[in-house]
């Protein structure tokens, strides 16, 4: 075997002084590396431009792996590479095996004037006669291998060795840079997926600690409404029975005009207390397996509608059933229904529709953010009315609070209907129904 050592082969005086073209070639190529953004356009580069133009009738440029166990062919010049960025047949030496595998082992440049003289010489598609091997060296770990061959015994020496040497310098270089960049980027890219999962997280928080807020104003509300509520209660009950009396033994005509107007006063006072208390308790509820066509049907049937407003029902075919409390089910559609009617004083046209959501993925990037993954029974009430802007939209599910007069409205109607659904599971949103009037969706879950 004939191996020169690298050393042997240099002469004292550096042979690129005298070769203007390799300068030349050395120069764009440091300019050029730059520019250059992967580490894929390296090799080829190198391969095809920086050894190519200098003469090399080979090039065989081999990338090692990870562990440093394997060698694989990345990029050529010559017979591997006949058209484009192709490798025919890319050999995969192990480190240790071959004059290239040996190099990659030793990390010391190698040079064979007689390959038919080599035991380690391994032939590819086309036979040689002399090698040169040079490592590349990244933090001191070999990343691979320039390698090229010639079909001439002692084509390579102290020239082409410095030439390859310097290439094989400035590529390692190269590629501790790309490598560096890649750690950077990968290193951004954790630093934005934890600062969007932190971000995230205190949304959840800040939105958790935002519905427990409200969840305890609620209860404390609704405690106290619960109180005022009975005492209340008490109270117009003694009013209701002395205003009773008062009209038995005193029933002359002027004096019953006053009591009725009396009377329609604590009627209404009567059924303000129901409303509180129905607020303040959430009654239980009895759910059973519910047809909600069936009960918007009935409920439609029944509904009085003023002569000037047409009601369109439109019950999408539902083989499932909802788990829900019938009768309370059927308050919360016909005081929705009602408040609609309210709305369009001047008439119009209210809509109830029902259908199923939950099952394709765009019903269910459609559903309440509320609501938990799952299908659902939608029932849509819209009407044409006067609508509401949407600040007054953002408040109507609040307690107490009325788009009616003071005597008309008490503000608990649909404060009551979004407890309901919410009991159920379900959940009850609230939008603008252009060009004009409220659309009202109520979302009850299906049976499992």
């Amino acid at each position: 075997m004939s191996v020169k050592d690298a050393t042997a082969k240099q002469q004292s005086v550096s042979s690129l002084e005298g070769d203007p073209r390799t300068l030349r070639t050395l120069n764009e190529f440091a300019v050029d590396l730059i520019a250059i953004p992967s580490e894929a356009d390296l090799f080829w580069y190198v391969a095809q431009n920086v050894v190519g133009r200098r003469g090399f009738v080979d090039c065989v440029i081999y990338k090692a792996t990870e562990d440093t166990s394997e060698l694989t062919q990345v990029a050529a010049l010559g017979e591997k590479n006949p058209f484009g960025r192709t490798i025919i047949n890319p050999l995969v030496i192990p480190f240790g095996e071959g004059i290239t595998g040996k190099t990659a082992q030793s990390g010391v440049p190698t040079i064979v004037d007689n390959l038919l003289k080599d035991a380690n010489y391994i032939p590819d598609a086309q036979p040689a006669r002399s090698e040169i091997c040079v490592p590349l060296l990244a933090k001191g770990k070999v990343v691979g291998v320039i390698d090229s061959e010639h079909p001439e015994i002692g084509a390579f020496g102290a020239g082409e060795l410095e030439i390859l040497t310097t290439v094989a310098a400035m590529t390692s270089a190269k590629l501790e840079l790309l490598s560096e960049a890649e750690r950077s980027h990968q290193r951004y890219n954790d630093l934005v997926k934890t600062h969007a999962k932190l971000s995230e997280e205190i949304c959840s928080r800040k939105a958790l600690e935002a519905e427990l807020h409200a969840a305890r104003k609620l209860e404390a509300l609704g405690r106290l409404t619960g109180r005022l509520a009975h005492d209340f209660n008490n109270l117009l009950t003694v009013v209701s029975g002395n205003l009773e009396l008062v009209e038995a033994y005193y029933g002359d005509p002027h004096s019953r005009t006053y009591l009725q107007d009396a009377n329609l006063a604590s009627q209404r006072g009567t059924r303000l207390v129901a409303d509180l208390l129905a607020f303040a308790q959430r009654a239980r509820l009895s759910p059973t397996e519910t047809d909600i066509n069936a009960v918007v049907s009935g409920l439609c049937k029944l509904s009085f509608m003023p002569k000037n407003i047409e009601l369109q029902v439109e019950l999408t075919p539902i083989e499932a059933t909802v788990l829900v409390d019938r009768g309370a089910a059927k308050s919360a559609l016909n005081a929705i229904m009602v408040n609609s009617v309210e709305a369009m004083p001047e008439g119009g046209t209210l809509k109830v529709h029902t259908d199923i959501v939950g099952r394709d993925p765009v019903s269910r990037g459609c559903l309440p953010k509320d609501l938990q993954p799952g299908h659902y029974v939608k029932v849509t009430v819209s009407d044409t009315g006067i609508g509401m802007s949407p600040d007054k939209l953002q408040q109507i599910f609040d307690p107490f609070f009325s788009t009616k007069p003071a005597s008309e409205g008490r503000g608990l109607g649909l404060s009551i209907v979004q407890g309901f659904m919410s009991q159920t599971g379900g959940a009850v949103v609230a939008s603008c129904n252009a060009p004009t009037g409220t659309v009202m969706e109520l979302y009850f879950p299906i049976s499992k």
